[in-house]
């Protein structure tokens, strides 16, 4: 995650490896009749925080099939790991726009949504000083078509570069679970 409770810190761990349900076929949300190994309850009593996060994401392919990830930044969670261009929402924000302001950001290009690709669900549990957290994260993935701007990295947030890579070459990179739920709807991204 990249910014886990808007709190830098040690890695979180998904609750549970399985998800059906999770970033279906292109086109679609989550299956309504599938139902999702949430796993086990791992943070319980009373000083609990639960927080939920919505966020979108840009799925990006180039001409030449490579996809656009970009680099955690030193300091927030999952730092040193890739992930996909974009983040959470702002209040009152709608999706799309979000995902576009994101793909803008962190990478200094423009894009055109084409589709909805999916949206993933996990739940996460992990240990801050100020005790247990529990996240929900909805993430909201986009097909989004690149249509102007120049690539470059971003400054003072929670990305420190961005770069196109091929998908042998992001089998080789730390890369975040929403990068490894993505992989098959780039396979089926449009153009």
């Amino acid at each position: 995650m990249t910014d886990v409770d808007g709190v830098s810190g040690q890695r979180a761990v998904p609750d549970g490896a399985a998800n059906p349900g999770a970033v279906p076929g292109a086109g679609s949300v989550a299956d309504p009749g599938a139902v999702p190994d949430r796993g086990p309850e791992r943070a319980v009593g009373p000083d609990v925080r639960r927080h939920t996060r919505i966020s979108a994401y840009a799925l990006c392919l180039d001409e030449g099939g490579r996809m656009l990830l970009c680099h955690i930044a030193p300091g927030e969670g999952d730092a040193g790991w890739w992930t996909l261009p974009g983040g959470g929402l702002e209040f009152g924000e709608d999706p799309l726009d979000g995902c576009l302001r994101e793909l803008q950001e962190e990478t200094g290009l423009l894009g055109t949504v084409l589709d909805l690709a999916g949206v993933d669900s996990r739940r996460y549990a992990f240990e801050r000083e100020h005790g247990s957290v529990e996240m929900h994260a909805v993430r909201i993935l986009y097909r989004v078509a690149i249509t102007g701007g120049t690539l470059r990295d971003e400054l003072d947030g929670s990305t420190d570069s961005c770069a196109w890579f091929s998908p042998e070459d992001v089998a080789r990179l730390p890369v975040v679970d929403l990068v490894e739920a993505a992989l098959p709807l780039f396979q089926r991204s449009p153009g």
